[in-house]
């Protein structure tokens, strides 16, 4: 039995752009795409400093709640006017207070579809940052959360329409549930599906020892749901190598819009590693990046056991 997929998940209603100040341009273009492609409405979040915490801010030179409000929320309107000039509604919404709290509170009280939002540039000594509020966001949204990396080069809406799809399948009870979703937004897009999974060369030995590549790639197509097997164009990909490598990797080669990942495996600790697939991706890919949590994913009925030994810091170093 395959796990439920919310129809909101591949053709959302609304989106939530979880925007910096000031805004990443190639983020808010791809939100754009996303709100453009799938008729949705456009949030625009922001979540500021409150003035009054700061230390030694006395309440007579401190601005009031509202005049705060009002001057960050002027900061977004000519984005918010772009995409109204589309045809897509679009309203600013500035809270204060800590970005993580404010963000996954106004998901959780609104029907919201997706987010997106970007990860940070490189640093200066090579040292890839994705954020911390993108990785609590990442860990712990009950809802897709599109991510668009500092290598992702497309400067307008324009270029980014969903033709090729690629999906990493891990070997975690969850992959069903990915796979599924990865499916759905192939057939919403009319797109290309390529699943792909990689075996690590430690471990080369033991998978295949019983199994042929031929009866992996069989088993990969077996995930589609059955309802859309006659309807996406699938491919598959098993290959032998560094997983992040193999993805980053067909990633270019096939030319892919979109990247689909499960964050199983996720966690606070395994995040200061700096390790895991998840992070190297968001990191490096050429084209943005959709995950599902590990809340989303438990909460579809996948099994959230204990990850196997290649899962377990899949989502490490998104910091």
């Amino acid at each position: 039995m395959f796990p439920p997929i919310k129809h909101g998940w591949s053709k959302p209603s609304t989106i939530l752009f979880a925007s910096e100040f000031p805004a990443n341009e190639n983020v808010f273009a791809f939100a754009l795409a996303q709100a453009r492609e799938s008729c949705a409405d456009l949030i625009i979040f922001h979540v500021y400093e409150d003035s009054g915490l700061a230390a030694g801010t006395s309440s007579e030179t401190r601005p009031s709640a509202y005049a705060e409000a009002r001057a960050a929320r002027r900061r977004f309107e000519h984005l918010a006017q772009r995409a109204r000039d589309l045809g897509i509604q679009c309203r600013v919404v500035v809270r204060p207070g800590s970005a993580v709290d404010e963000i996954l509170s106004f998901l959780e009280g609104r029907k919201i579809d997706r987010v997106v939002m970007g990860a940070h540039t490189p640093g200066p000594i090579g040292k890839l940052l994705v954020g911390s509020v993108a990785e609590a966001v990442l860990r712990n949204a009950r809802v897709p959360v599109n991510t668009v990396g500092p290598f992702v080069v497309e400067n307008s809406y324009r270029n980014f329409a969903t033709c090729t799809i690629l999906c990493s399948v891990s070997t975690h009870e969850s992959a069903s549930l990915v796979v599924a979703f990865a499916a759905e937004l192939a057939d919403r897009h009319d797109a290309r599906l390529i699943l792909q999974q990689a075996i690590p060369p430690q471990e080369c030995v033991e998978v295949l020892t019983n199994r042929s590549t031929a009866q992996i790639e069989a088993d990969l197509l077996a995930l589609i749901p059955l309802k859309l097997r006659n309807k996406v164009n699938v491919q598959t990909i098993v290959s032998i190598g560094d997983p992040t490598e193999e993805l980053l990797y067909q990633g270019r080669v096939q030319q892919a819009n979109l990247i689909v990942l499960g964050a199983q495996g996720a966690s606070h600790f395994a995040a200061v590693t700096r390790a895991g697939l998840v992070y190297k991706v968001l990191a490096y890919a050429r084209c943005p990046v959709i995950t599902l949590s590990p809340l989303v994913l438990a909460a579809s009925g996948a099994d959230q056991g204990i990850p196997r030994h290649d899962t377990v810091n899949y989502m490490a170093g998104v910091i």
